[in-house]
């Protein structure tokens, strides 16, 4: 049973019902007046429930912000699968062939914007204004949601306020005039959203790391690599993190995808999940295929609609228990331990894909991802809370940063090998010197044999494969690369990370490599896919508004 804040609890049920009234034996507001009651800073913090349930309906909501990340990237997608549907939606984000009505666009656009709405909304209530923390903590949280507009969309309105004359409409800042929007609040927060870390609440850690990474991703974001100091200054607020004291890895890999994870030392902030309250996380539902389910008394929703690329697959070591913690394959099996069949044919993943639409993928090609608790019932993967940012990244982070300054105050680049190897211990601890990584294996080239690499063929028949051979040699810090991989499948980052690794000729492995049925982009001048295009239904209702370069 996991422990939940009371608090955010009867904030996310606040969210949920804005105008009901919960008795949760908390001070019922609309009863007693600001004269009869001092209200306290967890008081404010109770009615935070918009803001605390759009971060987790941004996250987790059909096309959303996980979605759109890593669906468009190089580890797993969603093909069309044949004798049962889907794809449609999703074959466009996975070939990169994007345009302004796709759903994931509009979604990601209407859900991160609620979420700054109702910080506005908040910061606009006059009792909220007079507790410096809750204040603090909306701005860090306005700042999250506009992180994650940035990354995805660059060219955005910056909204700062909640009242507006009738006939407004927002007008699109430039980038560079948001990044510093961001940058400044979170500077002018630190220090002042206390430092205790519960699910839900942004604390001064979370702040440390949504200003590392500002600094880590601006030469990618902005295409200019002329000034490698945002790398250091990445490095000096993960030192931060680092010198607290409070955060450590998990003795476990898994211990951070549980049902609970506030037990875990390595969350530094996540978003609640529990079923009385608020539920997200739909894993389970997207990757088991309906007869596939029996192995966890699972008796939720199925769709069987996620593969993994075997690209991706062929990377892990054999030794690495990372790939037998998220991955599933071969025969499968109730829970009893009974073989299960479909149709009188066994259910047997397979890692070798088809296609994403000529012809699709079969309902039993892929091996399945099962990095997140599968509970029994109707719960599946829902209850789940979502860690967002982890001490592993912090780790990786700093090493990445380290090995792109070539030392860093006095830290050399071998300190980014022994942070790397930290990270890797956990999951080696069968064969420990394969947990070793030295400078040199970070430094050269990535193990993903990158290139096209689809069967066009349908099953049973001839296979008719359509094979471009790129390798992955020419990516810089290219071993690094593989190391995220590795450690955050699954977790919203790997397309934000694509972007901000190069080839040997300036492009970077985002639109200069190719994988699965998606080419590399043969200009290596053209970045425009490394933002997304402004919704339709946005630009339709806001003439202001100018539409993203090169869509």
């Amino acid at each position: 049973m996991k422990t939940f804040n009371k608090y955010i609890a009867s904030a996310l049920i606040a969210g949920l019902g804005f105008t009901s009234c919960t008795d949760l034996s908390e001070t019922l507001y609309d009863t007693i007046s600001e004269e009869q009651y001092e209200f306290t800073d967890k008081d404010v913090q109770s009615m935070f429930g918009p803001v605390y349930s759009s971060l987790c309906t941004a996250y987790w909501g059909w096309f959303g912000y996980n979605d759109i990340n890593e669906m468009s990237a190089d580890q797993w997608c969603v093909p069309y699968r044949i004798g049962i549907g889907w794809g449609d939606l999703y074959i466009p984000m996975h070939k990169h062939q994007y345009h302004n009505e796709l759903s994931f666009f509009s979604a990601n656009w209407d859900f991160i914007y609620k979420g700054v709405n109702a910080c506005n909304k908040m910061m606009a209530n006059t009792m909220v204004q007079e507790s410096e923390e809750s204040m603090s903590q909306l701005r860090a949280y306005r700042a999250l949601y506009y992180y994650m507009l940035f990354d995805l969309f660059r060219n955005i309105p910056l909204d700062t306020t909640y009242d507006h004359e009738a006939g407004w409409l927002p007008e699109q800042a430039a980038p560079q005039e948001t990044y510093d929007f961001i940058v400044s609040e979170l500077q002018d927060v630190k220090g002042k959203c206390g430092n205790e870390v519960e699910l839900g609440k942004i604390n001064n850690y979370t702040v440390n790391m949504l200003l590392a990474k500002m600094y880590i991703n601006h030469n990618a974001w902005f295409n200019d690599h002329s000034d490698n100091s945002y790398y250091g200054k990445a490095i000096d607020e993960l030192n931060e993190i680092i010198k607290s004291g409070k955060f450590s890895l998990a003795t476990n890999y898994l211990d951070n995808f549980r049902e609970s994870i506030d037990g875990s030392p390595e969350v530094i902030f996540g978003i609640p999940c529990e079923e009385k309250y608020q539920g997200g996380n739909y894993m389970a539902n997207l990757w088991m295929h309906e007869a596939g389910r029996a192995t966890w008394e699972f008796s939720g929703w199925a769709t069987g609609g996620g593969a993994v690329m075997p690209q991706f697959l062929d990377t892990y070591d054999s030794d690495d228990q990372r790939y037998t913690d998220c991955w599933i394959s071969g025969q499968q099996y109730t829970k009893s331990g009974a073989p299960i069949y479909v149709e009188n044919d066994p259910l047997v993943y397979t890692r070798e894909l088809h296609s994403i639409d000529l012809p699709g993928c079969y309902p039993f090609e892929s091996e399945r991802l099962v990095k997140y608790e599968i509970c029994s019932g109707e719960k599946g993967t829902s209850v789940d809370d979502q860690v967002f940012f982890r001490y592993a990244e912090v780790l990786m982070m700093k090493a990445e940063c380290l090995l792109r300054l070539g030392g860093y105050n006095g830290e050399s680049e071998q300190v980014a090998a022994d942070l790397v190897t930290q990270v890797r211990q956990r999951n080696f601890r069968t064969s420990p010197g394969k947990a070793v990584r030295t400078v040199a294996q970070l430094k050269g080239g990535s193990c993903y044999a990158y290139g096209h690499r689809e069967n066009q063929g349908e099953l049973g028949g001839e296979d008719k494969w359509i094979v471009t051979y790129e390798g992955g040699d020419d990516i810089l810090l290219g071993g690094l690369l593989d190391e995220y991989g590795w450690e955050f499948v699954g977790e919203s980052n790997r397309r934000q990370v694509l972007i901000r690794f190069q080839l040997t000729n300036g492009q970077n492995v985002w639109n200069g490599k190719s994988w699965f049925c998606k080419d590399a982009v043969n200009d290596v001048n053209d970045h425009h896919y490394d933002i997304f295009p402004i919704p339709k239904n946005v630009m339709d209702g806001n003439p202001k508004l100018v539409q993203n370069p090169g869509y």
